[in-house]
């Protein structure tokens, strides 16, 4: 950056007094710190990089103490930086800012091939961090594996399984069916016999079952992975621990199993029993029931889910979870985000695929598109059906899609249609205000506001928010930890 860059990054930092997710700061008023190793690996490892910025002293209310001696400061920092796996080269900037000299060094991201960065001197397991807010995080043991099984295009669908032989019986009638249908809708495969084509399929290696192929046809699987199953509940509130009239936690509670097409059929017949249903009179007079969700976008959701979980040893104790609140519905799955795909082009580009057998047979078993079409589709059913735009979160291994309705979120002041339709952007900041107190109308993460505005992390937080806040209008849920990553903003 140029030096009039870094001074009006220190009159944002100044005025806000926070670091965020690409920013932290350091005194170095009396020399270099001696702990660095952290944060160039957090900001290594994330897309976008990160800036360090040597000048501030937080613990003095963000005031501009300046740094010892730039130059060799930037000597000690390179240093450090050599000391990294791969090594981190930063870029430098110094400027004069109220009469002292403060240095930003900028971390580039390395390419995801090359992740994770971590401090030599602690190893891997113990040196590799990950950005979460502002503070910065040792990474688990499977954010690691996530990388590396990328850079070594590991197939964990693939692998063996070891166990014995009377909890690892296939459906015969359901192999017959599946090469039925592979030679039929793939005729350069019809002259294999039944063996090659289950090998080709990943369905076997070796002559012996693979986890893709106890996934897709096993008699009961749980035998083996309790936990490879879909979790669903209804609750009758917005919250987790809100009960209904007569003291229940749950509406509706279910426990998938079976195969992976067994398993998406019944988690989308459950959503679809305990949606709520409308009838309308359209524009030809003609009464027609509405859904609460538009049932196209529910089916890519779990189909999603279930295709491109993670079905490492990291994660097969953990289920896809569907929880049905009053205002919205929730869909998790282990395993983020795979390889490159990233939430800003999530839908967007194609992506690499986790699982590409279990996907690819799926496509056969149950004619599931494989083309990339999901996300979008999600997407453009929401907005077919007038109602917020899906929220995608990426966080620390789990994936999770959100869908809000109307019937209660908005029930106090109804977002238009115009709205739903395009960024609140366009609408002008005033009326953004008042839509985003009519949001909060129930607590909101700050992913949650930022997805809602269409803005920036910082214009959304500093601009919108702050003022609200300020003009006693919001109000945070954990006031006093206004940094909290578990902070929400409600209606005051």
């Amino acid at each position: 950056m140029q030096s009039d860059e870094l001074i009006s990054l220190v009159k944002m930092i100044k005025e806000h007094k926070c670091e965020i997710q690409e920013i932290d700061i350091k005194s170095a008023e009396k020399g270099c710190p001696q702990w660095l190793y952290n944060t160039l690996s957090s900001f290594s490892n994330q897309d976008n990089g990160g800036v360090i910025v040597f000048g501030i002293a937080e613990d003095k209310d963000y005031k501009t103490v300046g740094v010892y001696d730039a130059q060799d400061l930037q000597k000690k920092v390179t240093e450090k930086c050599k000391q990294m796996e791969p090594t981190v080269r930063p870029l430098f900037t110094v400027a004069a800012f109220e009469g002292k000299s403060v240095v930003s060094a900028e971390i580039p991201g390395v390419d995801i091939t090359e992740r994770p960065v971590f401090y030599k001197g602690s190893g891997r397991l113990k040196g590799s961090y990950v950005r979460v807010g502002e503070s910065d995080e040792q990474m688990s043991e499977y954010e690691i594996y996530s990388y590396e099984a990328y850079r070594r295009k590991t197939c964990d669908e693939l692998r063996i399984l070891d166990a014995r032989d009377e909890f690892i019986d296939v459906s015969k009638d359901e192999i017959s069916l599946f090469l039925a249908k592979l030679r039929s809708k793939k005729p350069n495969l019809s002259g294999l016999d039944d063996k090659k084509n289950l090998t080709l399929s990943g369905i076997y290696s070796n002559d012996r079952l693979t986890l893709a192929g106890l996934m897709l046809f096993g008699l009961y699987l749980q035998a083996l992975f309790p936990q490879l199953c879909i979790t669903a509940v209804v609750v009758p509130g917005i919250e987790i621990g809100i009960t209904g009239n007569g003291n229940e936690r749950f509406l509706d509670n279910k426990k998938f199993e079976g195969t992976i097409p067994q398993m998406i059929e019944g988690a989308i017949s459950f959503i679809g029993r305990n949606m709520r249903e409308s009838t309308i009179i359209d524009d030809n007079g003609k009464r027609v029931d509405k859904t609460e969700y538009p049932l196209k976008a529910i089916r890519e959701i779990i189909l999603n889910a279930a295709i491109h979980r993670d079905y490492s040893i990291h994660t097969e104790n953990s289920p896809i979870r569907v929880l049905m609140f009053a205002d919205r519905i929730e869909v998790e799955n282990p395993g983020g985000l795979y390889g490159r795909i990233t939430l800003s082009n999530l839908g967007k580009v194609g992506a690499d695929t986790r699982n590409p057998y279990i996907a690819s047979n799926l496509e056969i078993m149950i004619d599931t598109e494989n083309r990339f079409s999901g996300i979008p589709t999600i997407i453009n059913e929401m907005s077919e059906a007038i109602l917020p735009q899906p929220v995608f979160e990426n966080k620390r291994g789990v994936f999770k899609v959100t869908l809000y309705n109307l019937n209660y979120t908005y029930k106090e002041d109804p977002v238009s249609t115009q709205t739903m339709q395009k960024p609140l952007r366009m609408n002008g900041i005033g009326d953004i205000s008042e839509k985003i107190l009519a949001f909060c109308s129930i607590p909101r993460s700050r992913d949650e506001l930022i997805t809602f505005t269409g803005y920036s992390r910082y214009y959304t937080m500093s601009k919108i928010i702050k003022p609200l806040i300020d003009g006693k209008k919001l109000k945070m849920t954990i006031p006093e930890k206004p940094k909290s990553p578990k902070q929400k903003y409600v209606r005051a």
